[in-house]
């Protein structure tokens, strides 16, 4: 399944090579910091709490020990400045059509404009979803996310579908 995709992968950007490549334990902190660093992660409660590692953690090894899903950081010099997770979602919809889910895609504001983004997703679109057998690469996006949008959609992404969620607990 996913872990089947050749990694590490060389991404062009505007300021040099970074490498894509499977997370692991080590990138747990650069995950952390990725996602605390967001305002819309951080408004939903990802503020790099120490008391949280341990939920983190523990998502990060049900995702790695999952084939259908796979943890993507972008590395540049060994420093984690990007991420996003994958998930394999088979379906009988469009004639039994296989899904590529690509979620919590974020680069550092560091690099942000630098192509790593554009490249992580033309990786996504033009070399795993054919890897994989998937006929559609879809996302979810915070309706906030207003650049965000603006980005997918120069990627050619279609805004086709209006999400909702539903709150547990």
């Amino acid at each position: 399944m996913l872990q089947s995709l050749r990694l590490p992968h060389p991404l062009e950007s505007r300021s040099g090579l970074v490498q894509l490549r499977t997370a692991s334990q080590s990138d747990l902190d650069a995950l952390i910091e990725l996602l605390s660093d967001d305002p819309v992660s951080a408004a939903r409660g990802d503020h790099a709490a120490p008391a949280d590692r341990p939920s983190y953690l523990a998502a990060l090894e049900a995702i790695t020990r999952d084939a259908a899903n796979a943890l993507l950081v972008v590395d540049r010099d060994s420093v984690v400045v990007g991420t996003m997770q994958l998930t394999l979602i088979p379906g009988l919809a469009r004639r039994g059509a296989t899904r590529l889910q690509v979620e919590a895609v974020r680069v550092a504001a560091s690099e942000r404009s630098h192509g790593i983004g554009s490249g992580m997703m033309r990786w996504v679109t033009d070399v795993a979803a054919p890897a994989v057998g998937a006929r559609v690469v879809q996302l979810t996006s915070d309706a906030a996310r207003t650049d965000a949008h603006r980005f997918y959609d120069r990627l050619g992404f279609v805004s086709s579908h209006l999400g909702f969620k539903y709150f547990v607990g």
